[in-house]
């Protein structure tokens, strides 16, 4: 088995190239990851309030990927790398903040029984 293909398809027609080098990653997923790295490192020079309105905000972040990705694993159009890494980076910002915000609560509830 091909664990490579567990984190993304690495198509080479869906990837960035830097002097002939293929990315490691796709488009979306190379946003992903920006977006999870701007984050994390934002995070750490400015508090942020995870309340229930960050959840939102943070599953509204989530809504062009999908949209992307869905519309063109359906075959409705095409979409570009531009635009791969642009809603990748906008989703992987929001699905950090999910996140961040779901473990914190998880362990809120677990330190309270």
């Amino acid at each position: 088995m091909n664990y490579k293909n567990l984190i993304c398809h690495r198509k080479p027609e869906r990837s960035f190239f830097i002097k002939g080098h293929q990315f490691p990653v796709c488009a979306r997923c190379t946003g992903f990851y920006t977006g999870l790295a701007v984050f994390l490192i934002y995070n750490q020079f400015y508090e942020i309030d995870y309340s229930i309105n960050m959840l939102i905000i943070s599953m509204l972040l989530l809504i062009p990927t999908t949209i992307d990705g869905f519309t063109q694993f359906l075959e409705f159009r095409e979409s570009n790398n531009t635009l791969r890494f642009t809603t990748g980076l906008i989703g992987g910002i929001g699905l950090i903040i999910f996140l961040k915000i779901i473990i914190k609560w998880f362990l809120e509830i677990m330190t309270s029984l």
